[in-house]
């Protein structure tokens, strides 16, 4: 058994940036119940769907509840064609298309009081997918935000993602938006990962040896009718199926533009320093399944409001100390990219401001569920500019 997967060729000389994009996803909500809302297709009638001149452009999800908007790609966090110009765009165009529908995009991770019915999205895949879930998929209206970064092969691919995964946890934490499902707080600053946990391939991956490797577990759950494809797997950072990517989407949807782009930020710098490590021949952290599980479970459950596992020694710690140790271990990739400035000052606006799940948790008590979706709807003019100057990511 190897320690690492093959030895990978950073792909990029020292200052050029990783290329990255954003998906993110959102529900559609009728703003007089606070209930999601089966209008996806007319919504994207509006908006359109196919991609616009950067590469970016709106899907549709499982079910009809929900849109994704995503990035092309982008080299540079900020400016109009950024990732956070591309999202600020995204979200304002689909806001407007919304509207004309009666409906609102809603920023959250699941949705406050649901659908009464489900309503899954016509096309054979997402049929197939129903099917095989079975009623574990009927209710299943989850928003995430997923980061992608430039790697040139799947084994350059695997032996990132198997330098990230003790770092996942604390990106969790950081974006923990959705402790309310089906008119209830459910106590997790992050229910959406625990409905997740019902399925199989969810939660931190485990590690793999090489490319042959992973594709061989995925041949087996596939086989085992644990997953209805190659493309359904759960964890929360993978080889992209579609993309010559690695996908992380371990962050809840993001309530404003500066949450993910912290999160795009530190995904890449995670990605750029796991690429030099591996090149350096530095030994891989390599926590074992239960400690993962332990770690994210503790995320999911208290965000930033309660103890962390330590990414690097796997004991509970303030989450001020686990933060501290992600921005510690990224700060010379976020130097070289030239996004520490950035960074520094979105954690800060996070830490001021709370996480999406403490913001809904304060709406939820002034005025329930209409407060929370008022709080949480995507604007259509835009957000304020705290991506490029000064000032929180927030509102």
């Amino acid at each position: 058994m190897t320690t690492d997967a093959s030895r990978p060729t950073i792909p990029s000389t020292p200052g050029e940036p990783l290329t990255v994009g954003v998906e993110e996803e959102f529900l559609l909500v009728d703003p007089g119940s606070a209930r999601t809302a089966p209008v996806s297709e007319r919504v994207l009638a509006r908006v359109g769907t196919d991609p616009s001149p950067d590469g970016g452009g709106y899907r549709f999800e499982l079910h009809a509840t929900q849109v994704e908007a995503s990035t092309g790609v982008c080299t540079a966090l900020t400016g109009e064609r950024g990732v956070a110009g591309q999202l600020a765009d995204l979200r304002a165009r689909l806001a407007a298309a919304a509207r004309e529908e009666d409906v609102l995009p809603v920023a959250s991770g699941t949705p406050v009081l649901g659908c009464g019915t489900p309503h899954f999205t016509p096309g054979d895949r997402y049929g197939r997918i129903a099917a095989h879930y079975a009623g574990t998929m009927e209710h299943y209206e989850m928003c995430g935000c997923h980061v992608h970064v430039g790697v040139p092969d799947p084994e350059t691919a695997v032996a990132v993602v198997n330098r990230l995964r003790p770092w996942l946890p604390v990106l969790l934490a950081l974006s923990v938006n959705s402790p309310l499902h089906r008119g209830r707080d459910r106590g997790f600053a992050s229910w959406r990962i625990a409905e997740e946990m019902r399925f199989p391939g969810a939660g931190v991956p485990p590690w793999f040896d090489s490319a042959t490797h992973h594709r061989a577990v995925l041949d087996r759950m596939v086989e085992t009718g644990a997953l209805a494809d190659h493309g359904m797997t759960f964890w929360l950072a993978r080889p992209s199926p579609r993309h010559p990517t690695v996908e992380v989407r371990v962050a809840d949807t993001a309530p404003t533009v500066g949450e993910a782009v912290l999160q795009a930020g530190l995904v890449r710098a995670l990605v750029r320093t796991a690429l030099i490590d591996a090149e350096r021949g530095a030994a891989p952290p390599r926590p074992d399944d239960q400690e993962t599980a332990a770690a994210l479970w503790n995320a999911a459950r208290h965000g930033l409001d309660g103890p962390l596992v330590h990414p690097r020694t796997g004991r509970l710690v303030p989450a001020r100390e686990a933060v501290a140790a992600l921005l510690e271990a990224v700060t010379p990739a976020l130097e070289e990219s030239g996004d520490l400035p950035l960074v520094r000052r979105l954690l800060d606006g996070l830490r001021a401001n709370g996480t999406g799940a403490d913001r809904q948790r304060a709406a939820w008590r002034e005025g329930g569920p209409a407060a929370v979706i008022a709080a949480s709807a995507i604007p259509t003019t835009g957000e304020p500019d705290v991506v490029s100057g000064p000032g929180a990511p927030h509102a």
